[in-house]
């Protein structure tokens, strides 16, 4: 696991502080995730798949298709067959999301001897709260998502409490405890040997709705 601050991720990303409200954007075109809803939480999202080969990290968007969660991962949502808005050419073709794909590859690579092909999939999420409930981020609980590297990414906080990520060891030791504040920092995990959750989002003014934006991305050979 390794947390990088928003002005390490920036820096590394060649970005200015501008970008990240210019990406955020991108956030006011997600769709409600109908399997949370079902579930009592209010969350959108899209999902993206790509494939990077190459030591050059070419990239290549694939098919979307039903997003399944693997074996032992998920326990929410094992054998179920999701689907989800793809996302839109412009969040694709935006220059911050191809360099933050960029980098998750090159420390994809560092966990593990590169594979032919990494699989990458992509779920930009806003989690919203508000004072009847709160916003769940994780409502699977502590789990995996059966992957080599998962990451999180903030994009954006709004009228915002809470939403501290938590990774833990195989035994259920807490390793880490932290909240995203700032876009740009970035939470990465090696998911085969850990677990995460994220408590719950409330609102500050809760008159008002609280949003939590993440970018979570992660990486398998294939």
């Amino acid at each position: 696991m390794h947390l990088l601050p928003a002005d390490v991720t920036t820096a590394s990303l060649d970005l200015e502080p501008a970008d990240w409200e210019r990406f955020r954007r991108h956030w006011e075109d997600l769709h409600p995730d109908v399997y949370a809803d079902a579930r009592g939480t209010r969350r959108l999202r899209r999902y993206g798949r790509f494939s990077l080969t190459g030591s050059a990290g070419r990239i290549g968007l694939l098919s979307s298709d039903s997003f399944v969660q693997p074996e032992e991962s998920n326990p929410l949502y094992i054998g179920v067959d999701r689907t989800f808005e793809p996302l839109t050419d412009a969040f694709v073709t935006d220059p911050v999301f191809v360099a933050v794909l960029r980098l998750l590859a090159r420390l994809a690579t560092a966990l593990d001897a590169a594979p032919a092909r990494w699989s990458a999939k992509v779920h930009p999420f806003r989690v919203i709260a508000s004072a009847d409930a709160d916003g769940l981020p994780t409502p699977e609980g502590r789990h995996r998502d059966g992957v080599t590297l998962v990451s999180s990414l903030l994009v954006g906080r709004q009228n915002a409490l809470g939403g501290a990520s938590s990774v833990f060891d195989p035994n259920g030791r807490r390793l880490l405890r932290t909240t995203l504040d700032r876009p740009g920092t970035l939470l990465l995990g090696d998911d085969r040997r850990t677990l995460h959750s994220v408590s719950p989002v409330r609102p500050v003014d809760r008159s008002r709705p609280a949003y939590r934006d993440v970018l979570v991305v992660t990486f398998a050979p294939g």
